[in-house]
């Protein structure tokens, strides 16, 4: 399954979370240890926000994120106060750009790790759910975009939890062996939310850092130290916001 690390504080280089830390998102890349796979070469990608323009910046490649020395010089130039990185490890949709993670849109940012094992079945009438707009924004075929314009379509703008309530309800699956999971860390360029979910109660991993050196903190789907003193797990089914100044979790049934 795909890694995520997020950020979200004082700017600080990509690299203090994507390459610098022990158990970075490019050691995750190929050493992942919470994840059926431990090596996750299919494509990778940046959206970050500089605190001025409200869109991101948006930086994704085909490449195994180890292969790419693009990226590390990126990570070590670009500061940030909100970034969102992930890599990928594919179960919908061919090795394209298109295809890889972060997806953007307008303000939003958004990554994905898990699967809809029934996409196929569903993905008409997820498509028919979209306005023209985010139909016609739509360039890749993985099921994780396809979330996350339908999250955009339920009011991902005005009510985040709400409109994680709605999109789960629309791909619910009650085949155990064949689970929804879902695990999301998006942003407006202002909050970073965290989200993990599964239909069978085993959601993929999503550890959140308590405060760092600079006050900043971080998401990651597994701890950047390598071991878990510093981190906790984010609950399933609660939404977890991270603002400017504050942290909050609110159940999804709440």
């Amino acid at each position: 399954m795909c890694r995520i690390a997020a950020y979200l504080g004082p700017a600080i280089p990509l690299e203090n979370i994507i390459t610098r830390p022990k158990h970075s998102l490019l050691a995750q890349s190929q050493r992942a240890v919470e994840a059926k796979l431990a090596v996750n070469g299919d494509g990778f990608g940046v959206a970050w926000y500089d605190g001025i323009a409200s869109a991101p910046g948006l930086y994704r490649d085909v490449l195994p994120a180890w292969a790419d020395e693009n990226l590390i010089s990126l990570s070590r130039m670009v500061r940030a106060p909100l970034f969102l990185s992930h890599v990928r490890a594919s179960t919908v949709g061919e090795t394209t750009r298109a295809n890889c993670h972060p997806f953007a849109n307008g303000d939003w940012s958004f990554c994905h790790n898990g699967q809809i094992p029934h996409f196929a079945a569903i993905r008409r009438r997820l498509e028919q759910g979209l306005p023209d707009a985010l139909y016609n924004a739509r360039r890749g075929t993985t099921d994780s975009e396809m979330i996350f314009l339908s999250l955009l379509a339920n009011g991902l703008d005005d009510d985040p939890l709400a409109a994680l309530r709605t999109v789960l309800s629309d791909i619910s699956e009650t085949d155990m062996l064949r689970p929804v999971k879902l695990t999301c860390v998006f942003s407006d360029g202002k909050n970073l939310y965290g989200f993990r979910h599964a239909s069978d109660g085993i959601a993929p991993t999503l550890y959140l850092s308590d405060r760092l050196d600079n006050g900043g903190r971080a998401f990651a789907s597994e701890p950047l130290t390598g071991v878990a003193t510093g981190w906790e797990m984010v609950p399933p089914d609660t939404l977890c916001r991270l603002g400017p100044d504050a942290c909050a979790f609110t159940a999804l049934a709440a």
